[in-house]
């Protein structure tokens, strides 16, 4: 009598334990989630090739150059005239703007001539300048674009550093669109493969103080192409309010 009671008093025992163990529920434990994909590491081709010491293109990383004659008051780049500021790209550079032979002495020509009155029939190269915070001081910096020959645009980030106005990012392509993400500026450009489409992302690097070209990507975006809409040349704004596309 007395073994079968200790029988019957375990089996209780294990139940009410099977009952307390499962009675809240599977929550926290644990799920098989099924069979896994073996992880394949890199493997190295042509592990004897000598590391290169040089890189093989130039994106202009790093580059910044200091607007010489531009005290913005108050380190406020809304302060600036964005004309002055590519003037002072011109009058820096001679050998590219002036002269017979420079190569864009015909952009040098039009943008002497924005702003004038009764300039003879030379649209003004400079589009309206956008502002937001892309270094991340709490300061607005100061993006321009300037069309260029051959349908290139011209693409110029400027920040103030020690009360003086920088240039952070200068870059020039044939253009799609230019957009803002964020902090980030990202060009789009025409591919010769159909469909395809370039698209480099340009971001605040702290430690070379400048925008460097983070990413460079070939993207399908199908067979048609983009609609391009003309763009104005009026007065600034502010980069969150910028059209997702800027074409040249």
């Amino acid at each position: 009598m007395f073994p079968s009671l200790r029988r019957v008093r375990a089996v209780l025992g294990l139940t009410v334990t099977a009952l307390l163990l499962t009675g809240c529920g599977d929550s926290g434990s644990l799920r098989g989630a099924g069979p896994t994909p073996t992880a394949v590491g890199p493997v190295r081709l042509w592990p004897q090739l000598s590391p290169a010491s040089a890189p093989a293109v130039d994106y202009g990383e790093a580059d910044t150059v200091t607007v010489g004659g531009l005290t913005p008051r108050g380190d406020d780049l809304h302060r600036v005239d964005p004309l002055a500021v590519v003037l002072a790209e011109v009058a820096a550079h001679p050998d590219a703007y002036d002269g017979p032979n420079a190569t864009y002495a015909r952009t040098g020509r039009q943008l002497r001539d924005c702003g004038r009155r009764g300039a003879p029939g030379r649209q003004c190269p400079l589009l309206r300048a956008y502002y937001g915070d892309l270094t991340g001081d709490g300061r607005d910096d100061m993006v321009l674009g300037i069309r260029f020959p051959g349908g290139q645009l011209a693409v110029r980030v400027y920040t103030v550093e020690r009360h003086r106005v920088v240039q952070v990012m200068g870059t020039s392509d044939r253009v799609i669109s230019v957009e803002l993400a964020d902090r980030d500026v990202i060009i789009r450009s025409p591919s010769t493969l159909p469909g395809y489409e370039f698209r480099t992302v340009w971001s605040w690097d702290p430690h070379q103080h400048a925008m460097l070209a983070t990413r460079d990507e070939i993207l399908r975006v199908g067979t048609a192409r983009p609609t391009r809409h003309p763009v104005s040349a009026a007065g600034p704004e502010r980069l969150g309010s910028a059209p997702s596309r800027s074409p040249r």
